[in-house]
């Protein structure tokens, strides 16, 4: 079945809001994965709005699952995922003020770079990812860079679906074809949420694995962290 890596971003945003240690991002990853999840998945960001480097470091031996690491090759994200040695690190093309990830890699424009920080992270053995949009230049970019997969940046596919455009999902269907035929790993996340991740993995073939965390924060406001977390990982199937 595709995985389901839990991006707990928002539980350090509530945590931020109000100072100390409640909720407790450790606890909620150890909960998440006793749950089911096969894997956690954090975003810090430079000003440690939300998941702070702090909380990168507390967690390394608490996931026993599959640690995923994404944000901006930045020299400090850099240094700081070689220490950690995550599962995987996920390569995002963040703006420093961006409020959340808005757009994936140009993966021939950026070649050289993410060759460079590419090489670092697999002579460390660390899986890696690199988000992107659902483009095929950027796919077949991809595979020069030397990375293991790719995470297919999904917003616009959640806003033509709530829409009722099914057939947004072919771009994203195109682009996992020829990953596989390039040998590159699929990856997915933003904005997949209980209402359109069954559809969108039955469209997928070989998806790996889906980051999802906003939606299913929120979704758990309501059904409960467990019943929803049981419910995607039912959708997956």
């Amino acid at each position: 079945m595709t995985k389901l890596s839990v991006n707990i971003n928002k539980i350090a945003t509530i945590r931020n809001a109000r100072g100390g240690n409640t909720p407790n991002v450790v606890q909620v990853a150890k909960d998440v994965q006793l749950f089911g999840a096969h894997g956690i998945t954090i975003h810090p960001r430079p000003d440690e709005r939300h998941i702070t480097y702090k909380d990168a470091y507390d967690l390394k031996d608490v996931v026993t699952t599959e640690y995923n690491i994404e944000g901006n090759p930045i020299p400090k994200f850099v240094d700081m995922v070689l220490e950690i040695k995550p599962t995987q690190v996920t390569l995002v093309p963040d703006s420093v003020d961006a409020i959340t990830s808005n757009a994936g890699w140009d993966t021939l424009k950026n070649l050289d770079f993410l060759k460079e920080v590419i090489a670092k992270f697999k002579e460390s053995g660390i899986r890696t990812s690199i988000f992107v949009d659902p483009q095929i230049a950027m796919i077949e970019g991809a595979v020069a860079t030397g990375a293991d997969r790719i995470e297919l940046y999904t917003e616009e596919f959640a806003v033509q679906y709530a829409l009722g455009n099914f057939k947004a999902v072919k771009p994203y269907t195109d682009c996992a074809i020829r990953a596989n035929e390039l040998g590159l790993g699929i990856n997915a996340g933003h904005d997949l949420s209980l209402e359109n991740i069954q559809f969108f993995n039955q469209n997928m073939p070989n998806l790996a694995e889906v980051s999802i965390g906003h939606a299913l924060i929120s979704e758990a406001l309501y059904l409960g962290l467990e019943t929803t977390v049981n419910r995607y990982l039912e959708l997956l199937k």
